[in-house]
């Protein structure tokens, strides 16, 4: 009986195998095109991460800053597709980031708290290589690796925290192409790493002088972003 059983799984295994492998591939040349182009919408959350001075102000106060929670963006953006062989793709990804993020401060003998608001309005232009692994059936998993010079274009003005304009990003993501009938759909996790200081330490558009202990606390802010993207094409 053991036998016969073993046989039968055996003979079940090789069956669904081989319907695996003789599956009907969905857009089997679409990959091999030179050029194609597509869309994408997602969401992201924004970040800073923050490095302090410790500087004591002459009231004898020392500031720290975090940003304590996360808000969830908004990001749609193109997508532009060069075939360079059978693993590798050359991405141009121009993408626009709604978002923003919250800054804590903190002094720390009162405890005195402040929040500031920071929202962003990022255009963001990556260019990635993307290396794809071998298609299985109508699923193809891949690695990414790009940069990203990136402009802010919300406008800002007397914050307690000022960010700069320009920044560039390194960017790393995993995701998965889809082949559906006529399109392909493709989740991506994209993690982008700020290689800038971002923030603004001279401050002369403050209304309130006094005001400039909360960025001389802060010695170096960069930026980071955590992207989900569903792309069309």
């Amino acid at each position: 009986m053991k036998k016969i059983v073993f046989i039968l799984f055996y003979l079940s295994v090789v069956v669904s195998v081989a319907a695996q492998q003789s599956k009907v591939q969905r857009l089997p040349f679409i990959d091999q095109r030179r050029f194609h182009f597509g869309f994408s919408v997602g969401t992201h959350i924004q970040d800073l991460a923050l490095r302090h001075t410790g500087a004591v102000t002459e009231d004898g106060e020392t500031w720290f800053a975090e940003v304590p929670s996360f808000s969830p963006g908004f990001n749609v953006g193109l997508v532009g597709d060069l075939y360079l062989c059978n693993y590798f793709d050359l991405r141009f990804t121009p993408t626009l980031f709604f978002g923003d993020k919250t800054v804590e401060l903190r002094e720390e003998n009162s405890d005195t708290r402040q929040k500031v608001n920071l929202k962003s309005t990022y255009i963001m232009m990556s260019v990635d290589l993307k290396y794809r692994a071998k298609r299985l059936n109508n699923y193809c998993p891949y690695l990414l690796l790009g940069v990203a010079p990136t402009i802010d274009i919300s406008k800002k003005k007397n914050d307690l925290l000022r960010l700069d304009t320009y920044d560039t990003y390194l960017e790393v993501g995993v995701g998965c192409d889809v082949y559906l009938s006529f399109f392909k759909l493709i989740p991506e996790l994209k993690f982008c790493i700020g290689l800038s200081d971002v923030l603004r330490h001279d401050r002369n558009d403050l209304v309130d002088p006094l005001d400039i202990k909360y960025s001389q606390a802060i010695k170096k802010a960069l930026s980071r972003l955590v992207v989900l993207s569903f792309y069309f094409e």
